[in-house]
């Protein structure tokens, strides 16, 4: 199921993690990923706050069939994406997301088990899971934010898998590279997705 619909506008995102995610490089991959597809107008944005790691903070990306003249920053996505599942309790995040957007979730959990109350569609994937089983680690903690992009072209259907791999080798080289690209690839296929 594809949460992605042919010809609307444009389509905002925000990734919802914490300093030390890597939730500024997720959003710059993803918009570079759409525009290898073909999208005329993407932007990447981070949305700064207190700089230190641990510290709750978003990025956005914004993409469309059409260049975008406004830059303003992102108050109601269509689409979430949350890192670090903790940040419910601390960051309004439902509240903010659009009626019938959609979330996707790091979480061992499904979708209909988070609770979550609201016409949306929500995505989850054990995001920390996969990055340990592929050595994704950056000071000892998962790096999330490449199997939630598998996730965000699984769920969203907007921005394919094959451009998220295109996007990806562009930032990485090497063994990274590879291990990146196995995460990316696994997580799209545990995704769990389910209209609530």
């Amino acid at each position: 199921m594809a949460f992605f619909v042919e010809g609307e506008f444009m389509h905002e995102v925000i990734w919802h993690g914490r300093g030390g995610q890597g939730v500024v490089i997720a959003a710059q991959i993803l918009a570079e990923s759409a525009y290898l597809q073909g999208f005329k107008g993407v932007t990447s944005a981070p949305t700064f706050g207190p700089e230190r790691r641990g510290a709750p903070l978003t990025a956005s990306t914004k993409i469309s069939q059409h260049p975008i003249r406004s830059f303003a920053q992102i108050e109601h996505p269509d689409i979430a994406v949350v890192l670090d599942p903790s940040l419910f309790k601390v960051v309004n995040i439902v509240g903010s997301l659009k009626e019938k957007g959609l979330l996707i979730v790091n979480t061992p959990l499904l979708p209909e088990e988070l609770g979550i109350e609201g016409c949306f569609t929500i995505a989850t994937v054990d995001a920390v899971c996969i990055a340990l089983k592929h050595h994704l680690l950056k000071e000892g903690a998962p790096l999330v934010n490449t199997p939630l992009l598998g996730a965000f072209a699984k769920a969203s259907g907007l921005v394919s898998l094959e451009y998220i791999e295109k996007g990806l080798r562009l930032k990485l080289s090497g063994g990274k590279a590879t291990a990146n690209m196995l995460a990316l690839k696994a997580a799209y296929e545990e995704t769990r997705v389910k209209q609530i």
